[in-house]
C-alpha cells in the first residue's frame, strides 16, 4: 500500500471517529453479549447489551481493532441505541454492500457509514468494518434467545 493509498484511507475524519468511539466498556449486568475477530488482522470487537422490548436500551462495547474498525463501531455506536436485530441486520447488509459490491450508502441511522467508503478498494479491509455489526448482532440474538 502506497502512501498515496494510505492517505486516501485514513482520512482525518475516519481518524477523529476511530478517536471518540461511544459506549466503550461493559455492563453492570448484559442479556446478551458477543464477541466477533477477523482472523485476517486480528481485529476483535465484544458488544453487551440490554433489550427493552426488543430493543437496545443500553449497549457496551470493547473495540481492540484498526483504525477503520474503530471509526465504524464508533458510527455503529452512534446509532444503535433504541435499534432492533432486523435494523440491525438490514444495517450490516447495506455495510456490506457498500463495501464489495459498490452500494449505496447505508440508510438513516446508519448514513455515517459514507465516510468508509474510500475503504471499497480494501478488501483486505472490509472484515474489520463490519466487525462492531457483527459482535452487536451477536449479543442481540444472545439477549432474545
Amino acid at each position: 500500500m502506497s502512501d498515496s493509498d494510505l492517505f486516501k484511507l485514513y482520512t482525518p475524519r475516519i481518524l477523529a471517529l476511530a478517536a471518540a468511539i461511544p459506549h466503550l466498556g461493559t455492563l453492570a449486568a448484559p442479556q446478551g453479549e458477543g464477541r466477533r475477530r477477523a482472523p485476517l488482522c486480528g481485529s476483535v470487537v465484544s458488544a453487551q447489551v440490554v433489550l427493552q422490548g426488543g430493543r437496545i436500551a443500553e449497549f457496551a462495547q470493547d473495540v481492540r481493532a484498526c483504525a477503520l474498525g474503530q471509526a465504524s463501531a464508533a458510527i455503529l455506536g452512534g446509532a444503535i441505541i433504541g435499534r432492533d436485530l432486523a435494523e440491525l441486520e438490514r444495517g450490516r447488509e447495506a455495510l456490506a454492500a457498500m463495501l464489495r459490491a459498490g452500494g449505496p450508502v447505508p440508510e438513516t441511522p446508519f448514513q455515517g457509514y459514507e465516510v468508509l467508503q474510500p475503504a471499497r478498494d480494501f478488501a483486505n479491509r472490509h472484515e474489520s468494518i463490519l466487525l462492531a455489526f457483527d459482535a452487536a448482532i451477536a449479543a442481540l440474538q444472545a439477549a432474545s434467545a
